[in-house]
């Protein structure tokens, strides 16, 4: 599972997928739980905009207290439209892209967890696919989340050399850019179901990460 990445820049966001990020306020470079990004989503019109909302579809403050939070921030592709933190949103086709320059992972091939960055292999990037969620604050405010939605990775060349040993292999799934608009804006859940598959092996490739940064304090 996911929890740490690098999002895309506001030029990117800009040139590559082709949203205003006019009056978008900033973001911290490394999200964590709970932190504000940029996620694409469908207007009213169905054209892309780009809103900044915290990883993780339910915020750790939502929790009620004597609560124990759990994680939101991904989604398993075969129970996304089934658990109760997802089914409502995922039958209200509040799908979104997730855009990052890469995200990351541990690999436990030298005996302990080391962090590893998944990227392209033409140095892009990419978006994954993703759920989002508005909620609305006691002064009218509107407030937005999201999650990652992840697949089985066991059989896939790259994914299945991130996690602990013997824990099932997940990865996120990547939208092709030629589909970006289908997955945001498609009214088939079945079809958008179909789209959550594993990225072609060749198009992605790791390496490690010197260190491990310490989260920063949340913007959500």
């Amino acid at each position: 599972m996911c929890v740490n990445y690098t999002p895309s820049n506001r030029n990117t966001l800009e040139k590559h997928f082709a949203v205003n990020t006019e009056g978008l306020p900033e973001w911290k470079p490394e999200v964590w739980q709970d932190y504000a990004a940029p996620v694409i989503k469908p207007d009213h019109t169905g054209e892309r905009e780009v809103v900044l909302a915290g990883f993780g579809l339910i915020a750790r403050s939502e929790f009620p207290p004597g609560r124990k939070p759990f994680s939101t921030m991904n989604a398993r592709a075969e129970t996304i439209a089934t658990l109760p933190s997802f089914s409502k949103h995922w039958q209200r086709q509040q799908r979104c892209l997730v855009p990052m320059q890469y995200f990351c992972e541990p690999c436990y091939e030298n005996g302990r967890a080391q962090r590893w960055k998944i990227g392209t292999t033409n140095g892009k990037d990419f978006a994954v696919a993703g759920l989002y969620r508005s909620r609305r604050n006691p002064d009218g405010s509107i407030v937005h989340s999201f999650t990652q939605i992840t697949v089985n990775a066991d059989q896939h060349p790259l994914m299945s050399r991130f996690h602990p040993p013997g824990d099932e292999k997940r990865s996120l799934v990547v939208i092709p850019a030629t589909d970006y608009d289908t997955w945001l804006n498609h009214p088939d859940p079945q079809l958008a179901a179909a789209m959550l598959r594993l990225p072609d092996a060749e198009l992605l490739q790791a390496e490690p990460v010197d260190k491990t940064p310490e989260p920063q304090l949340s913007l959500f």
